[in-house]
């Protein structure tokens, strides 16, 4: 009898190598569909493209769009898509939902015929948004101010001039005669969209914010900002703004005439600080030599410093000061008349030897 031999037992696992095959499928098939995942945004733009169902390139012409405060992605999709920069309102809404921007009140300049996901990298770099800078240099007055605004921003003097004259909606003190000295000097960009009024109401709350932040109530607005503005137009030097301040609260408390030629001179509509007889006879309510106190409003636009020395005056007795020399701006302070003689000899002479200077 033959010797029964066991039967052998057939190894079904798969070879290490067919594993490793096995393995580095399932990895590449994973790391395809994360792929797929990550990019599917651009992939499905890509493809829209492809098929016709948005722009592709880099655009054509440049055009503008105005993104307005409290725009949410329907009202930017909707206008990207009338603008022809996008060319599907669904695409181009579907791919505001899925980047998710913020999207910043402005002017941008984008390229019309692109791609939902380009226009969209458009309006969120801030590089593409226009704005009209202009540069407001402390002492101005409004006139100076309204010309400089015209030139940033294109809209005509008199549409300043006319919008100006309707005080109550600018909410200023209700002493102010005009917005001279409410006009905040400063360096602002404005966005093309804007009208004059709106233009003037962002200077106007600047001014406010300044005086907010330096602790000034508003019963005292106006009478910190006239004062502000005379020492704006009398003082050369930093730190003669606060011994000016101190010369005329000095004079304002004894009831002493301010006597400031600054304010003589923008009563007469004139161009300098120098001033005439003629002009310190006149009878308008910005004549400090003849009406006494603050005169009726400012007279130019005051800065900060100015406003600090309006409520910071130095420590002094001086009632009269004299700029002795124009270039420089060295100025005199003095406590006497006979003191100030001494000064005012000192800038006659200066005038000689400077012959043509103007004020």
């Amino acid at each position: 009898m033959s010797e029964i031999q066991p039967t052998t037992r057939r190894d079904f696992r798969p070879k290490r190598s067919n594993r490793n095959r096995y393995i580095a499928a399932i990895a590449l098939v994973g790391a395809l569909l994360l792929t797929g995942f990550i990019f599917r945004y651009e992939i499905r733009n890509l493809s829209e493209q492809m098929t016709g169902a948005e722009y592709s390139g880099d655009g054509s012409t440049i055009v503008s769009i105005f993104i307005q405060k409290g725009d949410v992605g329907t009202d930017v999709a909707r206008k990207l898509v009338s603008a022809e920069i996008t060319k599907s309102y669904d695409i181009t809404l579907r791919t505001i939902y899925a980047v998710n921007p913020t999207f910043f009140p402005g002017t941008y300049k984008v390229p019309s015929k692109i791609s939902a996901s380009k226009a969209i990298s458009y309006l969120t770099d801030p590089s593409n948004s226009v704005v009209n800078r202009v540069t407001i240099r402390e002492g101005l007055r409004i006139s100076k101010v309204f010309k400089l605004l015209s030139e940033a921003t294109g809209i005509p003097v008199k549409e300043f001039q006319s919008v100006s004259t309707d005080l109550k909606s600018f909410g200023i003190p209700k002493a102010a005669p005009s917005l001279e000295g409410y006009l905040f000097p400063a360096t602002y960009g404005f966005d093309p969209s804007l009208k004059a009024a709106q233009v003037l109401q962002i200077l106007v709350d600047r001014t406010k914010e300044q005086l907010i932040s330096d602790g000034v109530p508003k019963t005292k607005w106006h009478k910190v900002l006239t004062l502000a503005s005379v020492i704006q137009s009398e003082a050369r030097q930093t730190q003669d703004f606060y011994k000016v301040s101190r010369v005329f609260q000095n004079r304002l408390k004894i009831n002493m005439p301010m006597q400031s030629d600054a304010t003589v001179s923008y009563g007469v509509g004139g161009a300098t600080v120098a001033t005439s007889n003629s002009d310190r006879n006149d009878p308008n309510l910005y004549n400090t030599y003849i009406h006494p106190g603050l005169p009726i409003g400012p007279i130019s636009g005051p800065g900060a410093v100015a406003i600090d020395a309006a409520l910071h005056p130095a420590a002094g007795s001086w009632l009269y000061f004299v700029t002795v020399n124009l270039n420089s701006g060295e100025t005199i302070f003095t406590s006497t008349y006979a003191e100030h003689q001494k000064a005012v000899a000192i800038w006659r002479k200066w005038m000689i030897e400077n012959p043509g200077w103007n004020g």
